[in-house]
């Protein structure tokens, strides 16, 4: 699933529902100007129970952010709310559970999306 047209602006919430394989080893939200250049990398991996966070500037991964909560499973259908900040990503996942990532390219407009991996896409929303 990828969109090239996204109007992503500081301030902006954009909602993605969608379920989770039921043999997913990981999927992955990507928001950024092109797919090598990531200002958020959001990556839940079943197989390590973490949630991983990172960016990417012209092709080169930066340092991982790690939350070992992770909030979902496999199989289940879930609601990811990600909010963009002047300084920050914030995403808000099932109960009640937040993690915030630096938004290390001060970008202030995001034009792509992309989602990855074990992620069915319902439904998204700007």
């Amino acid at each position: 699933f990828e969109v090239f047209n996204l109007d992503l602006k500081t301030g902006d919430t954009l909602k993605v529902k969608g379920k989770i394989s039921d043999d997913a080893d990981s999927f992955s939200i990507n928001l950024g100007c092109r797919s090598s250049d990531l200002a958020l990398h959001f990556n839940p991996r079943f197989n390590e129970s973490v949630i991983v966070c990172n960016s990417k500037c012209s092709n080169a991964w930066q340092a991982e952010h790690r939350d070992n909560h992770l909030c979902f499973s496999r199989g289940s259908t879930v609601k990811i709310i990600i909010e963009m900040l002047e300084d920050k990503f914030q995403v808000k996942l099932p109960h009640g559970h937040e993690v915030e990532f630096p938004n290390r390219h001060c970008y202030d407009k995001i034009s792509y999306m992309s989602v990855k991996g074990g992620f069915r896409v319902t439904s998204f929303k700007l």
